[in-house]
């Protein structure tokens, strides 16, 4: 248990002190950019899934 302990108090250590974070506008615009791209990559996958949904039913419905 102690090896546990000291694992997370290291871990934070090297979180505070080596670790570089970006400034708050420089992390905020970065999380725009992800949830924008994000949105659009599953609008992308959504409609992949939808033309492929339809060309397999149709091709079941010619069978």
């Amino acid at each position: 248990m102690a090896g546990i302990v000291n694992y997370i108090k290291e871990s934070f250590g090297e979180l505070k002190n080596n670790v570089s974070w970006p400034a708050w506008a420089e992390a905020q615009s970065l999380t725009i950019l992800v949830a924008v791209f994000s949105i659009i990559f599953s609008l992308a996958v959504w409609g992949v899934d939808t033309v492929f949904s339809k060309v397999i039913k149709a091709y079941f419905n010619l069978m």
